[in-house]
């Protein structure tokens, strides 16, 4: 006779064996399925995070627009734009404080140079002077007709401001944002610092279809490679939702990235997969035709625009334009066939050089 409780014990163990395994394997997937889930959180959060508009650039995209449309502006800048604008809505723009606007000092050379340029005169009429302070503005107004005081938002900027200190990193940063309002407001600009000086109209070497194009510490021959090297200083931009999307990424991400300015957040960020995403067309403008103290424009007969950058003090800067002015005005008292066939340079820089070594010795620039 067969032990049949044996059998039956058997298919018991049997029955309860394979039930455990089954528990025990969906036990894992879950455990795999809750641990890839939370990978893919910490992704996005990550990825958010790393981006001032997260993962969602189209929809930041439409709000930045839609809030553009209802924003409201201050009437008198409104009515400064409008009488200053060139028929498709361009003025050019540059920012001025009391140090820089007394007599004899930046603001007086840069008017100068306008008026000293090869057929730059007429663009004065298109140029407004965002002024930082209540006494800034009274100056300007004395010499020119499109001036307007910008709110400062909290900070000073009437005395000469340091390069990198706290007071100079308000200063960019709240003119970045400035200049994205202008773009909000549908004007397209030119956007020059004081210590430029305009030579040559520069509007025949801007590049056509171009939404963003600046100038160069350095250039490297390539004016699409995103490898040169950025100077804020002076830049070229057209009105589209594309460059106000642009302007609001580039405000935003002072926040990741504190202590450093606008020109070297710009440089952090100019590769960023949301800019390539939002088919930002930017371009880099050869130091050949936009040069300064850091890389000289040398063919006088080309040259646009010079800028007193790797130079460090409003005195030194004064100093080494006078000298540029003077070269030029040589050069303009030639005659077309000597202009041609003379091959002039620079006299400058002098006491630039020297301040920007000296401060690079002490670290206080890179």
């Amino acid at each position: 006779m067969k032990d049949t409780s044996t059998s039956v014990d058997r298919d018991k163990e049997g029955s309860s064996s394979g039930s455990g395994s089954h528990i025990w394997v969906m036990r894992r997937v879950m455990q795999v399925t809750m641990f890839l889930a939370g990978l893919a959180v910490l992704w996005m959060f990550l990825y958010n995070t790393a981006s001032p508009f997260g993962i969602f650039p189209a929809f930041s995209h439409s709000i930045n627009a839609q809030s553009s449309k209802q924003a409201n502006y201050d009437p008198k800048l409104e009515s400064v734009l409008r009488d200053a604008s060139m028929k498709d809505k361009t003025v050019i723009i540059t920012t001025l404080n009391d140090a820089w606007a007394e007599p004899g000092s930046m603001f007086d050379l840069f008017l100068e140079s306008l008026q000293l340029g090869n057929g730059t005169q007429w663009l004065s009429n298109h140029l407004v002077v965002i002024t930082w302070d209540q006494k800034t503005l009274a100056r300007c107004l004395v010499v020119h007709k499109h001036c307007y005081q910008v709110e400062t938002k909290g900070g000073n900027y009437t005395g000469e401001v340091f390069y990198m200190t706290p007071n100079y990193l308000h200063m960019m940063w709240r003119r970045t944002e400035f200049l994205g309002s202008i773009l909000e407001m549908g004007y397209n600009f030119v956007f020059t610092d004081t210590d430029i000086m305009w030579l040559r109209d520069p509007f025949k070497q801007f590049y056509k279809d171009t939404d963003f194009q600046i100038a160069c510490d350095s250039f490297n021959g390539n004016s699409s490679d995103l490898n040169n090297f950025p100077n804020g200083g002076f830049k070229y931009v057209q009105s589209n939702n594309r460059t106000i999307w642009f302007y609001k990424f580039w405000f935003d991400s002072r926040n990741f990235y504190p202590g450093l300015n606008e020109q070297d957040v710009l440089n952090n960020i100019k590769m960023h997969p949301l800019i390539s995403k939002m088919k930002l067309k930017i371009r880099f403008l050869s130091t050949s035709y936009f040069g300064g103290f850091c890389q000289p424009a040398e063919d006088f007969n080309k040259v646009s625009t010079m800028h007193a950058n790797c130079c460090v003090g409003i005195e030194n800067k004064v100093n080494d334009l006078k000298i540029l002015l003077e070269d030029w005005k040589k050069y303009m008292a030639l005659s077309e066939i000597e202009k041609k066939e003379s091959h002039p340079s620079w006299s400058v820089p002098q006491l630039c050089r020297t301040s920007f070594e000296r401060a690079k010795e002490r670290n206080l620039i890179n």
